[in-house]
């Protein structure tokens, strides 16, 4: 089945604007100034940031689909934060590995862009290089390597991306946390873990934290003129660093353990922002 955003003649963009105008008659919200995309072990934050106006099943939205990975909610989530701003908080993440194509990928970030979303929180669950992070810690992300051998961006598209993981916006963070680490995110393309040569590889590189998600996102953030914060919560060591096999079981649990920790953190951090 081709996904609608793959089909011949549609604008990634009109399409992303036409899943705002859906969020916007539902939520009775007309503008979003934040959103937060929540990722294995972040779901929790939603319930910590403000009132929620309106809670909208994914499927209901253009472009949106209920989640293909256990740990993420499968909503759409409008909030109101104690400072009378509203943040869309996006429970519905589709990943590279699911093959509904990159424009699948980063809708969730256009409609954000559309709805009228400046900063955009990117969180997700990760694998650590770094042998001193033990599962449940939280860490930023500095900036990131793409190793899906693709792009949102289409066309002769040329987007800047120093300072992609916004310093100022890191510095927030650490005001919070001042012992928040941080570190360079990898995307692999996934759904299997990587191997430890591959895990060796991306050190080598100068990565830190090794994933499935965001960095295509965050591109697409950079494309429609967001501010973007990242996080990681580290769920385990990667493959060769830890000695024991991995397993998505073990992603859940220790999301699970730190949820209530990471969730207040991320609440806290958005009241700054």
């Amino acid at each position: 089945m081709v996904h609608p955003l793959n089909e011949e003649g549609v604008d990634p963009f009109d399409f992303a604007e036409k899943a705002a105008q859906k969020i916007a008659e539902i939520s009775g919200i007309e503008k979003h100034d934040i959103a937060l995309t929540l990722g294995s072990g972040w779901s929790k934050a939603a319930d910590l940031i403000g009132e929620t106006v309106s809670e909208i099943p994914a499927d209901q939205i253009p472009g949106f689909h209920k989640p293909a990975v256990v740990g993420h909610v499968g909503t759409l989530r409008s909030v109101r934060l104690p400072n009378g701003k509203h943040a869309l908080v996006i429970g519905a993440r589709t990943h590279f590995y699911e093959n509904h194509g990159v424009r699948a990928v980063v809708h969730s970030v256009r409609t954000a862009a559309k709805a009228g979303v400046k900063t955009m929180v990117l969180t997700n669950g990760a694998g650590g290089i770094k042998p001193e992070w033990e599962g449940g810690t939280a860490v930023l992300i500095s900036d990131h390597i793409n190793l899906t051998a693709s792009s949102p961006l289409e066309g002769a598209n040329f987007v800047d991306l120093t300072d992609l993981y916004s310093s100022r916006l890191r510095a927030i963070a650490k005001e919070v946390d001042p012992a928040l680490d941080e570190g360079v995110y990898v995307q692999f393309r996934g759904p299997h873990y990587e191997t430890p040569a591959e895990v060796q590889m991306a050190k080598h590189l100068g990565g830190h934290i090794v994933g499935m998600s965001t960095a295509l996102e965050a591109i697409a953030a950079r494309e429609s003129g967001m501010e973007i914060l990242g996080m990681s919560l580290i769920t385990n060591l990667a493959a060769g660093i830890q000695s024991t096999p991995l397993s998505h079981e073990e992603v859940i649990a220790a999301g699970k353990a730190a949820e209530a920790k990471i969730s207040q953190l991320l609440a806290e951090i958005v009241q700054r922002l």
